[in-house]
């Protein structure tokens, strides 16, 4: 392995969960390949363009409007180059972030990362291990420890839908929930993640 995108999301920085979280997954990943190199991209600090008039326009003739897709070309050169993903973000309103999204249109694009075909939607960059760590102030996967019903998802079945449609499909997801309510169930939420992490990447011996 020599490269690993991190992409982190939340407007907390380093102070967030899931940023916190997300560098376990990198240093499990690095014990294992400690020659790799992290290629850091801060959507919270340098968010994507948003998709515009001139990006759809490139869409349809790509020749004549080609400037168009310059941050779009950046962003999935990158993920070409990484032999490995690790995606930083909270849940925002039971879904993914703003910025996450911008990343997301600018990276999956047809006759460039994925084409149409007669069965439907083909992706074609190669697979890589993509591992998602999603930090969310409720609970999502179950009742909280309360009995409040789970809060619905939006992201996580969103994320596994999207990135198979680029040819992603070797997809880990790790999650945090309830973490901002009191230290508590930050430090269980913490647990939890924990025991998946270990399940998935193994302490190195």
């Amino acid at each position: 392995m020599k490269e690993i995108l991190y992409i982190s999301c939340s407007p907390k920085a380093a102070e967030a969960t899931s940023n916190r979280f997300g560098q376990q997954v990198l240093d499990r990943i690095c014990a294992r390949h400690p020659s790799a190199r992290i290629n850091r991209r801060d959507l919270a600090l340098t968010p994507p363009p948003f998709v515009d008039a001139a990006f759809c326009a490139a869409i349809m003739n790509p020749a004549a409007n080609a400037a168009a897709f310059d941050a779009s070309d950046v962003l999935i050169e990158e993920l070409e180059r990484a032999d490995a993903l690790v995606i930083a973000t909270p849940m925002h309103n039971y879904t993914v972030p703003a910025v996450l999204k911008a990343w997301i249109d600018q990276v999956v694009r047809i006759r460039r990362t994925f084409a149409s075909t007669p069965t439907g939607k083909v992706g074609t960059l190669k697979d890589r291990p993509v591992f998602i760590v999603v930090a969310s102030g409720g609970w999502f996967t179950g009742p909280s420890p309360a009995g409040t019903p789970a809060q619905p998802d939006f992201l996580t079945p969103y994320l596994r839908a999207v990135l198979p449609t680029i040819g992603l499909t070797t997809i880990h997801v790790l999650t945090l929930e309830g973490v901002t309510r009191g230290s508590d169930a930050l430090a269980a939420a913490w647990t939890n993640a924990m025991q998946s992490l270990e399940r998935i990447l193994p302490t190195a011996t």
